[in-house]
């Protein structure tokens, strides 16, 4: 692979989006060229900054604002309805796929209810809402097995449809948020799990992910969470993280204002 190729692919490769095959080619091409790796290391480091610009990043204030107009628009969709539902409107891609199936059940249900002179309600209809919320999770945790990071971001999206998640899906979130290559795939389930902060184990969770956090915005945006729902269990986390030495300016910055923030 010539230099101006493996540049090219610079920022894929930062952002986790590379595929394996990509991801080798660069990694072979930067052990036998020392100008690309000066350039890489280089754009690593403005990369970083950028990604820690104060103005760049939205204070807890503004996430605050977020999660609530987050929650009022969840709880303002019917169920089973979506925003620009052309866009999905295609056998090719898997969450259509995998809808439409809901649809059929769905439809198939809603006849044997019209046959029987059933009205929707009652038993019969709790039993139907739950195989919508089962069907609507076993797509989000199809999607989020993909190999494409906006395939997983939507199945972000569809789990954060669910009223009641299941454990398993629940830990197919937190799985994202610990280890999944791509940052904005590791916010989107971050901001996805704000919705069931209640939940049991969930905060506990996440308060054990801040050890693990390599990327500056998700650190802020881990931050920003236990701060908003005022988890004490995080005091001793953030300690341990702003003791480390291993944090950007900002994102420790941060770590001592969510700390000060919490035990006031």
């Amino acid at each position: 692979m010539t230099c101006e190729r493996t540049q090219e692919k610079f920022a894929d490769y930062l952002t986790g989006d590379l595929d394996e095959k990509g991801r080798s080619e660069v990694q072979k091409h930067l052990l036998d060229c020392s100008a690309c790796r000066e350039d890489l290391e280089n754009l690593t480091v403005v990369w970083a900054k950028l990604g820690v610009l104060p103005e760049e990043q939205p204070g807890s204030a503004v996430r605050s604002r977020f999660y609530a107009m987050l929650e009022d628009y969840k709880a303002a969709q019917p169920v089973g309805s979506k925003s620009r539902w052309t866009d999905w409107f295609t056998f090719r891609r898997p969450a259509f796929a995998a809808s439409f199936s809901a649809f059929l059940l769905l439809l198939g249900v809603g006849a044997g209810w019209f046959l029987t002179g059933a009205r929707p309600g009652g038993e019969k209809y709790a039993s139907l809402s739950r195989e919508v919320q089962d069907m609507r999770q076993q797509v989000a945790l199809s999607l989020l097995s993909k190999p494409s990071a906006s395939d997983r971001i939507q199945g972000v999206s569809y789990s954060a449809e669910v009223k009641n998640p299941n454990d398993t899906t629940l830990a197919a979130l937190f799985k994202a948020v610990d280890s999944d290559p791509n940052p904005n795939v590791r916010l989107a389930a971050l901001d996805a799990l704000y919705l069931f902060r209640d939940r049991p184990g969930v905060r506990e969770t996440l308060v054990k992910s801040l050890s693990v956090q390599s990327y500056p915005l998700v650190q802020v945006a881990l931050i920003d969470f236990l701060v908003e729902v005022r988890e004490t269990r995080a005091i001793e986390a953030l300690k341990k993280l702003i003791d480390a030495g291993e944090l950007t300016p900002e994102v420790k910055k941060r770590a001592e204002q969510g700390l000060k923030q919490i035990t006031v």
